[in-house]
């Protein structure tokens, strides 16, 4: 096949990103993969092969259709649980495959357990605890009914995990909401223990958590931000390395998204410059066009400036980004020719075009871009 534009990704970058969650974690503590959106755009089919290379065992998704990718390129023997959407319909083949599920409905519970009795295996379920974030999992005064159905119902679950989530550990703006959240938890675990009734494991901790409340590192800790070279918030990194004598950036990042001239075209003083009257050439210039544009994942808002990197040189996104193309200013450039590498972020000579400095020109949060990069653009892994 042929394409536009390729995501390379790094199997070496992406290893120093898991060692070093792995020494903030310590040796009793799980770490999960958190590959949900893509692999946080990364890829689920190449990125889960290389966690596994890693000795990564666990993977955390959002959806089933997440749980069927990572199945589809899994080793045996790895555990795979599903945070949010499971269709009731989708149940029998979860339990059937041993995938692991949140459950934070009584709908959902019940539902389970009819699935589990049909199948004839029990529910590997994690219940999720509503501490303070108002999205999804069930209140503190709804738990003690909640453990008593699984009192009554044992033979159809197997009572995996007991597990929240934190709304906003990335930002000491949030510390006493935070705060709040795990006293809240702690309530929860003290209600399954009068009632007899706990888990293989407790896990609360995300990225930020890991980082900025180690208190809720626990049995588990599910990490997605880190392991592909990214902090959950430039706050994070700085509170990282004031704790450390070496101020480098520990992460590394994995990702480098190219493409290449399509076309070179002379364009005289005084002409406007594609869709509209938004540039207008007041030299004679030269306009590269490369085939990426806003429907291959490189957003609109980035008309008229945003930056690419060809021939280890800055050089500048001019007029409206196309559906398919953008249009580059490389009339300073010297010996420039069609098939040109041309990055888009990543490194190339001396330069880089951080996955920061991309988002912050183009209003996106470093989560929202890298999920954002299409699923058809073809990756590859490189060492």
């Amino acid at each position: 096949m042929w394409y536009t534009a390729e995501i390379l990704i790094s199997e070496s970058n992406v290893k120093n990103n898991i060692e070093f969650i792995q020494s903030l974690t310590g040796e009793d503590t799980l770490f999960s993969s958190v590959v949900k959106g893509n692999a946080y755009g990364h890829g689920i089919e190449v990125f889960v092969p290389i966690a596994q290379r890693c000795g990564v065992r666990h993977f955390s998704v959002f959806s089933t259709n997440e749980a069927y990718r990572v199945k589809k390129v899994a080793q045996p023997n790895t555990t795979i649980m599903i945070m949010g959407m499971v269709d009731n319909d989708a149940l029998e083949w979860v339990i059937e495959e041993e995938i692991e599920f949140y459950v934070f409905e009584t709908d959902r519970l019940e539902k389970a357990r009819e699935a589990a009795l049909k199948v004839g295996k029990p529910a590997r379920i994690h219940l999720e605890v509503e501490t303070g974030m108002n999205r999804t999992g069930m209140s503190l005064a709804l738990m003690p009914q909640v453990f008593q159905y699984l009192k009554k119902h044992h033979q159809q679950f197997e009572y995996v995990g007991l597990c929240t989530h934190y709304a906003g550990a990335e930002s000491y703006a949030n510390y006493y909401r935070v705060q709040n959240q795990i006293k809240t938890f702690h309530q929860v675990v003290e209600q399954g223990k009068e009632r007899k009734i706990t888990p293989q494991i407790y896990h609360t901790a995300c990225s930020a958590a890991l980082l900025g409340f180690p208190e809720t590192k626990m049995d588990m800790a599910r990490v997605g931000i880190l392991q592909y070279g990214y902090w959950p918030s430039k706050e994070t990194l700085i509170r990282c390395l004031n704790e450390t004598q070496d101020q480098r950036d520990p992460l590394r990042r994995a990702i480098k998204w190219r493409s290449k001239i399509m076309s070179l075209k002379e364009v005289p003083a005084g002409d406007f410059v594609g869709y509209g009257t938004s540039y207008l050439t007041e030299t004679d210039m030269t306009i590269a066009a490369v085939p990426v544009g806003y429907a291959y994942g490189y957003t609109r808002s980035l008309s008229n400036q945003g930056r690419v990197l060809i021939h280890g040189q800055r050089m500048s996104v001019i007029s409206i980004v196309n559906m398919n193309m953008i249009l580059v200013d490389v009339t300073n450039l010297e010996s420039v020719e069609k098939g040109d590498e041309v990055v888009l972020i990543g490194g190339q000579g001396d330069l880089t075009i951080s996955v920061d400095s991309f988002g912050e020109l183009s209003s996106q949060l470093n989560y929202e871009l890298l999920t954002r990069l299409p699923y058809n653009t073809p990756r590859t892994v490189v060492s």
